[in-house]
This record gives C-alpha cells, sequence and structure tokens, in this order.
C-alpha cells in the first residue's frame, strides 16, 4: 500500500517531486508508525465491514480502528465480536488482500486480545495489533502483556496503541505521575507500542466541555496543556519518545457558524479553487485543517478520523513541501556533520544544523510515506487530486 495510491500513476508523477513510499503491514514500526496517516475508526457492529474495509482502501484509506468499545452499547459488545470474527474471515478470504489497510482492533478489556486473535484463525494475517483504551500503568500492563501472549501464541506481529485519556491524565496533581507510570509501561514493551493516541474527547467530558467547530484542541487549555506534557514527556526526539498522534476533529457539517472563517481565500484564488474552499467551510473542514497544521506543530503526527471526509485533508497535509525537503536534505548533508548555519536553497530563512537535525530527520521520514510535492504544487492540489469525480 501507498499514500495516494488511490490515485493514477500519472496524477502522482504529476504532484509529486518524490512520490509516497511503498509500504507493508510488515514494514518496520518507524515506517508504519509516520504511515499511519489518517487512522478511520469505525464500529465493529457494521455489518457489511469487509465491504466497507474495501471501499476505504479505494478512496485512500491506510489505517483502520475497529472499535469495541465508546462506540458501541455495552449491550452490544458480544455481537460485535462475533461480526468482526465473520467480517475478519470474509475478508481473508477475498483475492487480493495485500491492499488492506492496516487494521487494529480496539478493545474493552485485556481478556479480549488472546480471545479474538484465537477466534480470528488464518485470518489473523490481517489484523496489525490493538487499540488500548484509557490508558495507564495499572491498567495498562494488563493490555500489553495480553497482547504479549497473543502474538506468541499467533505467530503474528502485534502492535499497540495505547490511548491516553484518563482523568488522572488530565488532572495536575496526578498529571507527572500517570505519565511517569506509562512512560514505564510503554518502555518496557517499546518495540510493540507503535504510537499513542489522545482521548480529547474524554478529556473534555471530565470537565463538561466540548470544543465548537470553531475551536480547535489547542483553544481549550486545559486540554492543550495535556498535550504539551504529553509530547513533553513522551514524544521526544531523543531516542526516548514515541509517535504521538492528533486528537479526533468531531465534526463532519456545521449548520451555523459565530466566528469568521479560518481559511485563508488566496491559495484556493491562485489554485482556481474558490469552490473547494467555499464546500470546505461548509462541512466545517476549515477548522479542521487549522488543527492538522497546529497538530504537527506541537509535534504530532497523524490524526484519529471518525469520518471518512477527513481522511483526505489529514493526508494531503502531511505530504512534505519541495521547500522542507529542500532544507531537510540541506542539514542532513554528510560534510554538515560539525554543524554551522546555512541559509537556505529559497533564501528565506536560516538552517542551523545542529538545532534542526532531530526536525530534518523527521521530515525525511515522512517523506518516505507521504512524498515530496512538487515546487508548485501546494495542498489544495493534493485535496482536488483526491476527491472524487
Amino acid at each position: 500500500m501507498r499514500h495516494f495510491g488511490h490515485i493514477t500513476p500519472e496524477e502522482r508523477q504529476r504532484l509529486f517531486h518524490r512520490e509516497p513510499g511503498v509500504f507493508t503491514a510488515d514494514s518496520p514500526a518507524r515506517v508504519l508508525a509516520a504511515a499511519l496517516g489518517a487512522t478511520l475508526y469505525s464500529p465493529a457492529t457494521r455489518p457489511q465491514l469487509a465491504d466497507d474495509i474495501v471501499k476505504q482502501t479505494t478512496r485512500g484509506v491506510v489505517s483502520m480502528v475497529l472499535c469495541l468499545e465508546d462506540s458501541i452499547d455495552d449491550s452490544e459488545v458480544v455481537g460485535a465480536e462475533e461480526n468482526l470474527v465473520r467480517q475478519f474471515t470474509d475478508l481473508a478470504a477475498r483475492p487480493d488482500t495485500g491492499e488492506t489497510p492496516l487494521l487494529f482492533v480496539r478493545v474493552r478489556h485485556p481478556e479480549q486480545i488472546p480471545d479474538l486473535v484465537r477466534r480470528f484463525g488464518p485470518a489473523v494475517r490481517l489484523l496489525s495489533g490493538f487499540v488500548m483504551p484509557k490508558f495507564t500503568e495499572e491498567r495498562g500492563m494488563p493490555f500489553l502483556e495480553a497482547l504479549a501472549s497473543a502474538e506468541a501464541s499467533s505467530g503474528r506481529r502485534l502492535f499497540a496503541m495505547p490511548v491516553l485519556e484518563s482523568p488522572e491524565l488530565l488532572y495536575r496533581e496526578s498529571r507527572v505521575e500517570t505519565l511517569e507510570g506509562i512512560s514505564r509501561a510503554v518502555d518496557k514493551y517499546r518495540e510493540r507500542v507503535l504510537a499513542l493516541r489522545l482521548g480529547v474527547t474524554d478529556f473534555c467530558s471530565s470537565y463538561g466541555l466540548r470544543r465548537a467547530p470553531d475551536m480547535t484542541a489547542y483553544d481549550v487549555q486545559v486540554v492543550a496543556s495535556v498535550i504539551a506534557d504529553v509530547v513533553n514527556m513522551l514524544g521526544r526526539a531523543d531516542g526516548t519518545g514515541f509517535t504521538v498522534t492528533g486528537p479526533v476533529w468531531e465534526y463532519f457539517r456545521v449548520q451555523e457558524r459565530m466566528f469568521k472563517p479560518q481559511l485563508r481565500r488566496s491559495p484556493f484564488l491562485e489554485g482556481q479553487a474558490e469552490e473547494l474552499r467555499e464546500t470546505l467551510i461548509e462541512h466545517a473542514m476549515d477548522g479542521l485543517l487549522r488543527e492538522i497544521a497546529l497538530d504537527q506543530a506541537n509535534g504530532l503526527m497523524g490524526k484519529t478520523c471518525i469520518h471518512p471526509s477527513h481522511v483526505l485533508p489529514v493526508h494531503a497535509l502531511s505530504v512534505v513541501s519541495h521547500e522542507e525537503f529542500s532544507d531537510a536534505q540541506d542539514i542532513l548533508r554528510p560534510e554538515r556533520g560539525g554543524g554551522g548555519v546555512l541559509r537556505s536553497a529559497y533564501t528565506n530563512k536560516m538552517n542551523e544544523v545542529k538545532p534542526h537535525r532531530a526536525w530534518a530527520e523527521r521530515t525525511l521520514l515522512r517523506a518516505e510515506v507521504f512524498g515530496v510535492a512538487h515546487e508548485d504544487i501546494g495542498f489544495v492540489e493534493l485535496l482536488t487530486a483526491g476527491l472524487p469525480e
């Protein structure tokens, strides 16, 4: 699979200076963590789930979470598990399952992990891992131990994606202790922790809050402070950190807007895409685009998505610009190993080799999976190229 694999080779060649790389479920963890992109959540109760997965693949989705937790009623869990087993079996029996997205199951209890792996049988080859809710050291260790046991019994490499969403993490008086415990737990199973996911909806719930479509997670200060501390302690670029993914965007359409649209007109007018801009604003996508930009500025990579219309904006804004790529390459040239300062090839900024090295390495990893846009290609062109006819 590859990002933008759903568009034609000719269109990719037009858009990309360096095309997105090909990866599989068996690729190295560092590649998969960067490649997750917009991870689309779906309730495990959907009766045509196998068809849904195939359909989303043709629309550019490369990672999905099939949810047995908050997205379904407590009374539906047993039926959802049975449906999940049926749908995996159905999907595994189809030809060309090599293009199946990375599939994860969000469970409620550790015991579900080995049970589901056993019930999947040969279809477990389609499974990439499990999402673990309300993760703390105390609650999370049993999940990680169950994952290790299921992996050993199945012979299938399985990844964990803990969700950081517990009140203990949100509350100031217990936050550092909780983060230290999470750090100990995930470090012990470092090779199996693909990414840490932020449960911002649960954070807001603890204070009876819900951000409006005009607001990003970063405008809700109590939430923004948690994101900052999670990145501070668990997202460091010194080799001790993990990939931390962006929070969910809850809106698909807005009926009434209180604030002036945040999406600037100029890049759309330049790209002759005013109609696209109006569509994005109508569907509250301007707030989503702003939040994606803030995710990236704050060290997050990828995003939890609950609607297919969110996937393309996340991926379009994940593509490395030609300018970013040029800067990163210059910074990482072997002859720059001793440090120093140089003017960028675009002559508009200073590149300081040692301080910017970690950024450059991360940028080239993103370029490896999302590609590098041509010099004259912006996110508008990437958005419109992926839209259905």
